[in-house]
Order: structure tokens, then C-alpha cells, then sequence
């Protein structure tokens, strides 16, 4: 008791200095929304600071021009998402809140700027249908690709709306058919006429095998490679770990001075106090020697858990609250029952959100959070082995024990 008694004393000294600086530059969701929502009356087309470098006229310009063609006002909203963010990464806060500043009719659109899925709310514009709106989305998806930009999707889905009718939600390939004759032709040719016809199947069938033949071992399909530029990457993906670095030591000084001034319960109840102040101490240990992005996604999940460990210690309810994406925590809660996802003989039941389970459904690569080689589960290090905690792995204590980097 002692021991937990010291640790909360120890937690009010570090915490104490960086609550003001930070409360000084904290923004309210409402303030944040209202502030896109006045940029928004100016520009329809709102790019957060974060990717003004990273998107250029010509792909903004695209968006509007397109977006005013359909022929209802449209309100383009691209910003970094994170669940530490005045949103709570959810796009859906996003829309809500915007929608309440703005106050006017439309189209209202989110999309995260380093993914490509566009999110809607529709404000008294009888105009447009449900049915319209996904099923334009879902086609502007399929058309543009897994490597396309959020202009890109964009500007097809909306080029998608001003079109007459619903798009069909996949593309389908259209060919021409020629109308069937008869064999029996005016000159008794008939014959020759079939036997051509086969002689060209079994000159398609050997030249089918002998193509799969130089083909097996590589793959006979051939994805599109997916590729960024390298200066924009490097744009988002210091903008994203600075904002991220910012908010995770922003909530680990609000929960060391709430935990600080927790007193000491009993029961149950200190159980999850200790687990609170465990997986918060690993958060700060892991936020100090962080050297990569992959790391400082580390700190804010284990700053979540302690956060729900807290929650539990002072309500005394374990509410049921789902685990982060395992593929990429950035992408906010899982949705649904956990996913079964099979490699190499191996099942592993993971929380997903709902953009990684339509890319599993759809049989495409989710939009992972990239390690140092390809996906971050390809790296050997505590976040690969345990996919962020979500396999049932207890993070604070691999933590204590020196595992983030074996």
C-alpha cells in the first residue's frame, strides 16, 4: 500500500508543470469544428495545415470543380484523424459537430488524409438518394485503385453523383458479341468454318499453357504497386507523428493527475487502479525512447488502456469497450465480432476496424500502419509479436520486462 501510495506522489511531481502548458493550446471539439466550419464558408474544400504541402492546387481544384457540378453544395472536410485528436479520430464526431457549426444544407464529407474512405452525412438535400450516395462511393473505391489519394476517390465519387441514375458498385468489363451465323452457308463451307474455329481454341488453349507455365512461381496477377510520393509521405508522416507525439503527453499528464488524486480503493476496484498506473507508467517509458512511429502508437495504446483501467477503478463497471484496430490503431475502435485472419497455417482472431474488414472481405491488403519493411507485423518487436495487446498479451508488463525491442 505504501508502495501504490508513493508511486501517485511520484506521478503528481511529473506531471505537474507540463497540465498548464498544454491546457494553453488544448482546442474543445466544438472549437475545432467551428474553426473548420469558418474555413468552410471561405472554401468548400477544407485541407488541414497538416497536408498543405502534400496536396496540390491542381488536386483541390479537381475536388471543387467536380464537387460543384453535381449541383448541391458540398462541404470537402480532409484532415489526420488519431484517436487522441479533438475528435477522437472518428469521422462520424467529425461530421456532427461540423455540420452543428455550419448549420447549412448539403453534402457533408470526411476523409482521413492519409487513407482514401470517404465518410457523409447529408443535411436537407432531398436531391440525392442513400442508395446514390454508397453506391457512388463504393464504385469511386473500386475505379480509383488502392493506391489513390483522398482527391482522387473524391473527385470520382462526386463525378459519380452528378451522373444521371445509380453507378453499379462494381465495374463490370463489356464485350462485344458478334451475331451468330449460320454453318450451313451457300457453298457447303460450313465445315471449314468449325473446323477453323476449333484449330483456334487448341492454339489458345496451348498458348494459355504455355504462358502459365513461365508464369508459375511469380504469380500470374500482377497488383498495382502502391506508391506515394516520397515528399508527400515524408510530409504526412511528420506532421502525423509530431501531432500524435503532442497529444499522447498530453494525456498522459491529465491521467497521472487524475490517478494521482485517486484515492486508494479496495477490492476489485484496486486491482484496476494498479493496472492504471502500470500500463501508464509503460506509456511514458515507451513515449521517452520512442523512435519511430510504429513506438509512439505503442504509448497511446497502452494510454488507452490505463485509461479504461481507470475508468473501471472509479465506476466500478467494466463497460465492454472495443479494442483498437489491431492492423493500425490510428484507425480508431474495432467494429464487430473479432476477425479471424489465417497465415501460414496460423489463425489469429483480431479486432479490426470496419475499413480493414472490407479490404480482408474484398481480398486486398488493409491499410496497416508501415513498419520499417512493409507492414509494421513484419518487424520483430513487441507491437509485431502481440498485434498491440490484442492477442491477449499484457503490454506493461513485456514493457517492464525489456521486450520492446529483443
Amino acid at each position: 500500500m505504501k508502495g501504490l501510495l508513493s508511486c501517485l506522489a511520484a506521478l503528481v511531481m511529473l506531471v505537474a508543470v507540463p497540465a498548464g502548458a498544454e491546457a494553453a493550446t488544448a482546442q474543445t471539439p466544438a472549437e475545432r469544428a467551428r474553426e473548420i466550419a469558418t474555413a468552410l464558408t471561405k472554401d468548400p474544400v477544407y485541407i488541414d495545415p497538416a497536408y498543405a504541402s502534400a496536396l496540390p492546387e491542381k488536386l483541390r481544384a479537381d475536388v471543387r470543380t467536380k464537387a460543384k457540378a453535381v449541383g448541391y453544395p458540398i462541404y470537402t472536410i480532409i484532415l489526420p484523424l488519431t484517436p487522441s485528436d479533438e475528435f477522437q479520430g472518428e469521422e462520424s464526431t467529425v461530421l456532427t459537430l461540423v455540420e452543428d457549426a455550419l448549420r447549412k444544407p448539403g453534402l457533408y464529407v470526411v476523409v482521413d488524409g492519409g487513407d482514401r474512405f470517404p465518410w457523409y452525412e447529408a443535411r436537407d438535400v432531398p436531391q440525392v438518394s442513400e442508395d446514390k450516395l454508397q453506391a457512388a462511393r463504393e464504385r469511386a473505391l473500386d475505379d480509383e485503385g488502392y493506391d489513390a489519394g483522398p482527391t482522387e476517390v473524391l473527385a470520382r465519387m462526386y463525378e459519380l453523383l452528378a451522373a444521371p441514375g445509380i453507378p453499379a458498385t462494381t465495374p463490370r468489363p463489356t464485350s462485344s458479341t458478334p451475331a451468330s451465323t449460320s454453318d450451313d452457308e451457300p457453298g457447303g463451307h460450313g465445315w471449314i468454318v468449325a473446323l477453323s474455329i476449333v484449330g483456334g481454341l487448341v492454339v489458345l488453349v496451348l498458348l494459355g499453357l504455355v504462358i502459365g507455365l513461365r508464369r508459375r512461381g511469380s504469380g500470374a496477377r500482377r497488383e498495382k504497386a502502391f506508391r506515394i510520393p516520397p515528399h508527400v509521405a515524408a510530409t504526412v508522416a511528420a506532421e502525423r507523428r509530431r501531432r500524435l507525439e503532442r497529444d499522447t503527453t498530453a494525456g498522459l499528464t491529465t491521467l497521472g493527475t487524475k490517478l494521482a488524486a485517486l484515492p486508494t480503493t479496495g477490492g476489485p476496484g484496486l486491482a484496476h487502479q494498479q493496472a492504471a498506473l502500470d500500463d501508464h507508467a509503460a506509456a511514458g517509458k515507451v513515449l521517452d525512447s520512442s523512435t519511430s512511429l510504429v513506438d509512439l502508437v505503442g504509448a497511446m495504446v497502452l494510454l488507452d488502456k490505463a485509461r479504461r483501467e481507470y475508468d473501471v477503478a472509479v465506476t466500478g463497471r467494466a463497460d465492454a469497450v472495443p479494442d483498437l484496430c489491431a492492423f493500425n490503431p490510428l484507425h480508431g475502435r474495432s467494429v464487430g465480432k473479432p476477425t479471424q485472419v489465417e497465415a501460414d497455417g496460423t489463425t489469429l482472431t483480431l479486432p479490426l476496424c470496419a475499413d480493414c474488414r472490407r479490404a480482408l472481405k474484398r481480398g486486398t491488403a488493409p491499410a496497416s500502419l508501415p513498419g520499417d519493411d512493409g507492414p509494421y507485423w513484419y518487424d520483430d518487436t513487441l507491437w509485431a509479436r502481440t498485434f498491440y495487446g490484442t492477442t491477449g498479451d499484457d503490454l506493461a508488463a513485456a514493457v517492464s520486462r525489456g521486450e520492446l525491442h529483443r
